[in-house]
Formats: structure tokens, sequence, C-alpha cells
């Protein structure tokens, strides 16, 4: 993922709602979100090139998601896949704080990332720059390729959509809408509020909205979860083309067990 939005314990109905892009190179094979045969716990898309994924629920209510930390300055060769990360704590038994904890020890191995960990002790969120445990506190947050809540202008322009969707009465499928709305802007942050990651001002432009399009590289797809009070998972995937278009849509809603 490059940006995620969600709301942690700031609906009434709802325990987590996210709002997710993932960028990644359109060459790159994908698989949309289905349950996975040889974890059939996971629901979730696949990264078939390396096996894992980059946001995904289970049957028993675990939620992960990731999104890389840009820094070319910083790259390791050789380093191991990052969205085994996810896939391996869907997966798992262990609580969402132990998961981290854990990681902790190991992080310096990948190439950087932001990880988001959920379960019923919380949800968690681990960067490998700062390598700290921070439990979530309640309300609307976003991540993008920097920290948590870095202020980039798609973060916070996805935290305010995001605010506005929650004050709202809107039904569930108008909530949804509005949330994909602000996922498909494919509006240009100014120059002047533009981030300096070492990547040159053309591509921190190309990069700057909540959706990229490059014939390249760009938003491969854009996810809304939510998981409610009384643990009802909607999860819905549209998988885009390298205009941003949609070209299909994956729809699972489960009771967590």
């Amino acid at each position: 993922m490059c940006l995620i939005a969600f709301a942690w314990n700031a609906h009434p109905d709802y325990r987590l709602i996210v709002g997710a892009n993932r960028d990644e190179w359109h060459e790159r094979p994908t698989a949309p979100a289905h349950w996975w045969r040889d974890h059939p716990e996971i629901f979730a898309g696949r990264d078939l090139q390396a096996g894992g994924t980059w946001l995904g629920v289970s049957k028993r209510g675990r939620f992960a998601a990731l999104t890389n930390f840009r820094d070319p300055s910083d790259r390791k060769s050789g380093a191991p896949s990052r969205g085994n990360l996810v896939s391996g704590f869907l997966g798992g038994t262990v609580s969402a704080s132990d998961y981290l904890a854990a990681l902790q020890k190991d992080a310096a191995r990948f190439q950087g990332f932001n990880l988001l960990v959920g379960d019923d002790d919380g949800l968690f969120y681990f960067s490998s720059r700062r390598a700290e445990i921070v439990a979530v506190t309640p309300g609307v947050h976003a991540v993008s390729n920097h920290v948590l809540d870095e202020p980039w202008p798609k973060v916070e322009g996805s935290k305010s959509a995001l605010e506005a969707v929650l004050r709202s009465e809107m039904a569930e499928d108008g909530r949804k809408m509005a949330i994909y709305e602000f996922l498909s802007s494919d509006m240009k942050a100014p120059d002047a509020h533009l981030p300096e990651t070492g990547i040159g001002q053309e591509w921190e432009r190309i990069l700057s909205p909540a959706m990229i399009v490059t014939e390249k590289y760009g938003t491969r797809c854009s996810t809304v979860l939510s998981i409610s009070a009384g643990g009802e998972i909607n999860f819905e995937e549209r998988t885009r083309d390298n205009t941003g278009a949609v070209t299909g849509i994956v729809s699972e809603r489960f009771l967590r067990g």
C-alpha cells in the first residue's frame, strides 16, 4: 500500500474503517482479493512475485496492512519480502503486540516499511524507521510512505475526507462511495507542499495524489474495509488499470469467527 486512511474506534457502529490504495509497477503480477488456498483463513490480494500481500483480514477478524517507507538512500540487497509481514500476522495466532515485539528484533533486515496489525487486543503501528511499537489511539489516522500521520498532502487530505465521511449520516453504501471518491483523486499537490524524500521534484509531484496514474507505475487497486462493532467484516477491492479506471470489483462480507 502507499496510502492507508483509517478510523479506529471513531464511529459508534464500527471498530475499524479503512480506505487504502496500493501503488505498484503495473507489470508486477498480482491476484485480486480472495480466500487463499494455502492459508484458508486469509482474505487478501496476493503478490504473485513474492507471495505476500499488502492488506488483508482473517476469519478471526485479524487485520494487517503495510506501506513502504520511501528512502532511496537506504536500500538493502537481498532483503526479504515485506508483504510476508502482513500474511504472517494474518495467518498466525500470536497477539498483535507480541507479533510486533518479535519483529522489532528483526526489522532491520527488511527494506523500510510501516506496518499496521490489529486483533482483539487493539490496533498497533510499527515503523522500521523508528522501531517503536505504538498503540493506535482512537480517531482518524493515515500513513503513506513516511511515518504515521506525517503531514504530507495526501495524508492530510485523506484524513480530512475520512473525517467528513464519519460526520455525515450516510448509509453504508454512500459511505463506501465517498471513501472511494477521495481514493480516486488524482489531483497533484502544489510544489511548495511536496515532501523531499530524495527522488527528485518530478517524482514527488507524480506520487503526491491519492491515486497515482502513469503508464508503468500507479495505483493498482483501492480497498474499502470495515469491521463493525458486532464483528461483521465488509471488504471491497477495486482493481485499476494504468489509466486509473476500475477493471474489476471483489466484495466479501462475513462475520468474524
